[in-house]
């Protein structure tokens, strides 16, 4: 059997293989985050088409720091039986999930949580008024974060992985466009993974050293005076030496232009993979699992990732929502491409409050 569908273990965590659903926004919470059945079936489609590991759309962890409608919260103790439903669902047929936990920051939808956005920094977006968080708000974010983690340990996920990518709170609080503070939290490459070396290790204490914590890190913001690719590397140096578990490789931000973290009309092997160097990068600068996303859509591009050693593990989103059992597929030997088109149009119901689907129909 071909390497990437074999077994592989992440801080005892087992996986069947190397394939990862890579967080993708469902639209399919609740109103107040909390989990549906459409949610749940979403999930268990995933395991029955035999994705190894299945990480949760962005979960926030507060109120301040929700991001879109109908989003999963790990915010309150209240979510905790839905959530406990969905795990035990995935974990029936054999599946693997892990929670993303994540903060808005200044990118935080006020209309849906009526409370004013957690402001890391102030900066020419901005809005007027709003002033960048004290030292209590800081501890309040990294409890938030690390209370939200133990929720998810008590709802029986197999792991966490926090979201330090695509322009939220942490990837804002890495970029030196973003993070113009003055204090210790601010400056300097050091003082500027601060914040995320505090929500790290706040996490780490409450969950313990045997639950596997991820991270989704920016290899560089794609902006002008943005997070770089080397900065990012010096970054995941420090988090394997403070024992994270495993680093996914993504970048961009929503004023990234063309090379924002979801791209569309991927047409031929040559444009897939388009953080394959930025993971062959920081799989250098570690010694622990490096997974690539990022317009991946054949086995061939994912065979080739791994083979060359710069991934150690493959993560798919959009090809996922087409076809959510496209990696059994793959493994039952029907090795062509992932029928997605990149056309993007899966947001569009989403955004409608019907949840993410593929609009095209399938071939």
């Amino acid at each position: 059997m071909p390497p990437l569908f074999e077994p592989m273990t992440i801080n005892g965590m087992t996986l069947a293989n190397r394939f990862v659903r890579s967080a993708t926004w469902e639209g399919l919470a609740s109103s107040d985050g909390c989990v549906t059945q459409a949610l749940i079936d979403c999930m268990t489609r995933l395991a029955d088409g035999g994705v190894g590991l299945i990480i949760t759309g962005h979960a926030f962890v507060e109120r301040e720091g929700q991001a879109s409608p109908w989003q999963l919260g790990l915010h309150d103790e209240a979510s905790i039986p839905g959530l406990k439903k969905l795990v035990g669902a995935v974990h029936a047929r054999k599946g693997r999930i892990v929670a993303q936990l994540a903060h808005a920051g200044r990118r935080a939808k006020t209309q849906e949580s009526d409370m004013p956005p957690r402001i890391l920094s102030t900066t020419d977006e901005t809005s007027p008024g709003l002033k960048e968080m004290g030292p209590d708000a800081l501890k309040a974010v990294v409890n938030a974060f690390a209370t939200a983690a133990q929720r998810a340990q008590d709802a029986g996920f197999d792991g966490v992985q926090l979201h330090a990518a695509h322009g939220y709170l942490l990837s804002q609080s890495l970029s030196p466009k973003e993070n113009r503070r003055s204090d210790g939290y601010g400056g300097s490459m050091p003082h500027r993974m601060r914040l995320l070396l505090e929500v790290y290790a706040a996490v780490r204490e409450r969950v313990g050293p045997h639950f596997p914590v991820l991270i989704k890190l920016n290899s560089a913001d794609h902006v002008d005076g943005g997070l770089s690719l080397e900065e990012a590397c010096i970054v995941a140096t420090r988090l394997a030496e403070e024992g994270i578990d495993a680093i996914e490789v993504s970048g961009g931000t929503p004023e990234s232009g063309k090379l924002t973290p979801i791209r569309p009309r991927i047409t031929c092997p040559d444009e897939e993979a388009y953080f394959r160097e930025a993971g062959k990068a920081i799989k250098a600068s570690v010694n622990i699992p490096v997974i690539v996303v990022g317009g991946i859509r054949s086995l061939q591009t994912a065979t080739d990732l791994y083979e060359r050693k710069e991934a150690d593990l493959i993560s798919l989103c959009r090809p996922l929502i087409r076809e959510p059992n496209l990696v059994n597929r793959w493994r039952k030997g029907d090795t062509r491409p992932a029928t997605c088109t990149s056309c993007c149009r899966c947001f569009v119901p989403a955004l409608k409050g019907e949840g993410i689907r593929c609009m095209m129909r399938h071939r």
